[in-house]
């Protein structure tokens, strides 16, 4: 999942983590991760994490590619939740399956191993927890980064909209699965 930290901070379990997801995708166990979880899976894979050109706080549009379309079938687009100020680059082979006008990486796909920078997790209770943390982010609101109060505008209609394109998601890692 997310969290506060960087996966470039010199934290003792970075290195015990990308190795555990090396680990997974060598055995083909398919990995999912959610914001900082997709930082260290595009890391353990070869990719690099560095500052996204602006942090995106709030609700803001993701755009599937032509690559999406086995993942989310006849969605284009969708409002997705967002908290970062970080970004991943796509590891070898890895096909991007999302994007954003903020951040050219929102998803990304490596054969049944799915990571998003996007959080399509949220629930209204986790927005209304995250959003304590809002004035420690030294947010501004801008283009890309929202008031609480504006995240909290239309939010059930949001999740909803949401949770269609999270369970088309979902539901193909789950196929990846082995019974």
């Amino acid at each position: 999942m997310g969290g506060p930290m960087s996966v470039n901070d010199p934290l003792p379990w970075i290195p015990s983590a990308l190795e555990l997801i090396r680990a997974a995708v060598a055995t083909e166990v398919p990995v999912i991760g959610h914001c900082l979880g997709s930082q260290l899976m595009s890391k353990a894979l070869g990719g690099t994490i560095t500052q996204n050109p602006a942090k995106e706080i709030g609700w803001g549009e993701v755009t599937a590619t032509t690559s999406a379309n086995d993942w989310l079938g006849n969605i284009e687009r969708f409002e997705a939740f967002h908290w970062h100020g970080e970004t991943f680059s796509l590891p070898a082979g890895a096909l991007r399956i999302l994007q954003s006008a903020y951040c050219a990486n929102q998803a990304f796909v490596l054969g049944p191993h799915l990571g998003l920078q996007c959080h399509v997790e949220m629930t209204e209770a986790m927005i209304r927890l995250w959003n304590h943390q809002w004035a420690a982010e030294s947010a501004v609101a801008s283009a890309s980064v929202q008031t609480p109060e504006q995240m909290y505008e239309r939010m059930a209609e949001r999740l909803t909209a949401m949770r269609i394109a999270a369970d088309r998601l979902y539901a193909r890692w789950i196929a990846g699965l082995n019974p």
